[in-house]
């Protein structure tokens, strides 16, 4: 009684706690907060579309499925469903602050992500047999030319971590209690861990790479091994790609691919299909160039996560969806709005950031925070950065060129292999193509290649005179750096090297 008692009043004396915690983080705070009413209007309508399509995914699920079934998948299957219902709270976080067409710009990438993701859910329920597993850096198009579905191992280690930080601690943990070094990236341990706890779906073959580096490789052994041993394709990017003799060798390794698929799974190659996919994708690409070169005029339209994010979600699992098209056409659509008034998207930019190496997908609330605090706006990462031709779709050897070259020289392949000048040039490119002010370095302490390259670029920044900050962080465990220790790197460089105090957060 005494204890039941004692938990009572506890609760009691937290209510103003809980409560204000509740005002931050809801639709009612973001009322207390917005600028105008039509900001308000903005909000609600995506909040409410958000929620929207959750509920039908779970209505869709209830009714074809039935209660059980339903149960069984969302609550023991796949648990870590759930968290996308806090998926509006993420809505509020990266919002904080802002207005107008860039507050709509990044509600408008929540709202695609719950769009695409029920698309991509109601695939692994309703179409097992044509479902497909995927490494991350393998773009989807060839298999969705043949009328596979792509599921992306790695997705939900990007995901998951964007609505709690601390998502995919569990199996993080739960990989290295099976004997994956503890120094080994954390990225690739939470896919391994979600495996091992049989929350990822079971395809009926698996396509991989030997990018991008060597825990990513070698962990589709294991991974093999704990979907039940589907047959596997592992295509093999050269070392050396800028040149003639690798790409048609890896034109040949995709054929392979499609050979393999054809052999092992019920899709067929339609190259009428793929050309469709090419072009929208290609089409998809003119629209982004539009966008970063509105990006170029200071202060920037657009910033961040419609930016990043979008590029992440939109070219790497969906290229060419009509989802993936309007949304980058919205983009340019706001982006226009905000140039033609002469409104940047954080008010009073003073500075421009590059982010080199992946974003912070257990603390994305980073880029809001240091926008308000010091005017940082982050215009570019290293993710969406590419200096790729459109495919040519007059021929299938031609796609399948266009398609070699952007899979040998993506963002985690040029930058992981080959001459230093592979990692570096782009940094110096994107500095003086977009007339930024520092560069930011994701020192992702698992990415023992990654953090080979900073002696070196500390000497080239250093030689140049360029700002450069080298923010230590884990990928998906905070655990690692807490979310104040990378608060506090940034302050701590805006202080010594940009000679300014934060304004506070």
């Amino acid at each position: 009684m005494k204890d039941a008692f004692a938990t009572a009043k506890q609760i009691v004396m937290r209510l103003p706690e809980l409560m204000a915690n509740f005002l931050k983080n809801s639709i009612i705070g973001f009322f207390f907060e917005a600028k105008s009413f039509s900001d308000a209007f903005i909000y609600t309508k995506y909040w409410a579309f958000i929620w929207g399509n959750i509920f039908k995914f779970i209505i869709r699920l209830l009714f074809k499925r039935g209660p059980i079934v339903l149960v069984r998948e969302l609550f023991f299957r796949y648990p870590w469903i759930l968290k996308f219902l806090s998926a509006t709270k993420l809505l509020r976080r990266l919002t904080r602050g802002r207005k107008g067409a860039y507050l709509e710009s990044t509600a408008l990438v929540i709202h695609a992500i719950a769009v695409l993701l029920v698309e991509k859910l109601e695939e692994v329920f309703y179409q097992p047999k044509r479902l497909l597993i995927s490494e991350d850096l393998v773009p989807p198009e060839i298999a969705m030319a043949m009328g596979l579905n792509v599921w992306l191992v790695e997705g939900m280690g990007i995901l998951l971590p964007f609505l709690d930080s601390e998502a995919c601690l569990e199996f993080i943990d739960e990989a290295e209690n099976a004997g994956m070094n503890p120094d080994s990236c954390s990225f690739v341990k939470s896919a391994v861990g979600m495996v091992i706890k049989n929350q990822q779906p079971k395809g009926v073959a698996i396509v991989s790479s030997n990018m991008p580096c060597d825990a990513g490789m070698t962990s589709y052994s294991y991974i093999q091994q704990q979907l039940d041993a589907p047959p596997i394709y592992r295509v093999d990017v050269p070392y050396h790609f800028y040149n003639e003799r690798a790409e048609k060798l890896f034109v040949e390794d995709l054929k392979g691919m499609i050979a393999f698929l054809e052999k092992h799974t019920p899709g067929r190659m339609d190259w009428a299909k793929l050309k469709e996919i090419c072009e929208k994708r290609n089409y998809m690409m003119e629209l982004e160039l539009e966008l970063w070169d509105m990006m170029r005029t200071s202060p920037a339209p657009l910033a961040s996560e419609s930016i990043w994010l979008s590029h992440l979600l939109l070219f790497y699992w969906f290229p060419g969806n009509p989802v993936s098209i309007r949304h980058y056409e919205r983009l340019v659509e706001l982006a226009k709005k905000n140039l033609d008034a002469k409104i940047g998207a954080v008010e009073n930019e003073k500075y421009r950031a590059v982010l080199w190496n992946p974003p912070f997908p257990q603390f994305p609330d980073i880029f809001n925070i240091v926008e308000r605090a010091h005017g940082i706006t982050l215009i570019l990462d290293s993710m969406t950065f590419n200096r790729h031709d459109p495919i040519d779709t007059s021929t299938p050897e031609t796609m399948l060129s266009g398609l070699a070259k952007i899979i040998m020289q993506g963002p985690m392949v040029r930058h992981t292999r080959g001459p230093a000048e592979n990692y570096l040039d782009d940094i110096f490119r994107c500095y003086k193509q977009f007339d930024l002010d520092m560069v930011w370095i994701a020192n992702h302490v698992g990415c023992k290649s990654g953090q080979a390259m900073n002696g070196i670029l500390r000497e080239k920044c250093r030689e140049m005179k360029i700002p450069l900050l080298i923010l230590d962080y884990d990928l998906l465990d905070p655990r690692i750096v807490s979310h104040e220790g990378m608060l506090s790197q940034v302050d701590a460089f805006m202080e010594n090297v940009m000679k300014e105090r934060s304004k506070g957060k």
